[in-house]
């Protein structure tokens, strides 16, 4: 039997559009005061572990965290363009307030037509999901039998959640996505095991939002 692939997902620190409640996609929010101490929180208590590869996705809230996460162990991530959030087209940027109110139509089929509705410039839930799996796929393939870190947003852990249980798109969500959560999965000859999630043990005392 070969050796398991293991996989550390971290979703990145909080941001300043955490706080005021805008959906981000691919544009992006500094991280906010308390985000930058999650992540070096975080740098702190993973330090003692080993990691072979680290990557981030490439949007600037995922690297700023995996600078400050690598820092203490000298780990340098490369960015990958595929551990980006889902592309939300033209919600981006906006309050959901200010969705209802300058896209109405397309705000209600975001929430209400399932996971093939393809928000306008965005990608479809869908499309997202594949995306992510692929993602995980490719880079447990490319480094079988290693330890692997990966910093990526909430969507990207919701949709690997999904993928490693097999729970289907349009299912409600009944699971959490914290900012700079560690979750933990491993990969062996006969699939996916997801071995913990949603571990923010290492903020004692910082407060860490669920995804949207």
């Amino acid at each position: 039997m070969s050796e398991s692939t293991k996989v550390i997902l971290i979703r990145h620190g909080e941001t300043e559009w955490n706080l005021s409640g805008r959906w981000q996609g691919h544009a992006d929010s500094a991280l906010s005061e308390r985000g930058v101490s999650q992540a070096v929180a975080l740098g702190e208590r993973i330090k003692k572990e080993s990691i072979d590869h680290f990557y981030t996705s490439d949007l600037e809230r995922a690297q700023h965290t995996s600078r400050l996460v690598g820092e203490p162990s000298g780990w340098v991530a490369e960015p990958m363009e595929s551990l980006r959030e889902r592309d939300l087209g033209v919600l981006e940027g906006l309050t959901t307030d200010e969705m209802i109110d300058k896209f109405p139509n397309e705000y209600q089929s975001f929430r209400n037509d399932g996971s093939d509705y393809q928000v306008p410039d965005g990608e479809s839930f869908r499309q997202f999901y594949e995306r992510c799996s692929q993602a995980l796929e490719e880079v447990s393939f490319r480094h079988s039998g290693k330890r692997i870190g990966l910093v990526t947003h909430g969507g990207f852990l919701g949709a690997i959640f999904r993928y490693v249980l097999k729970i289907p798109l349009d299912a409600e969500r009944n699971f959490v996505l914290l900012n700079c959560s560690v979750n933990r999965l491993e990969k062996t000859d006969k699939g996916w095991n997801l071995i913990s999630w949603g571990d923010v043990a290492h903020l004692d005392g910082l407060d860490s939002l669920d995804d949207a």
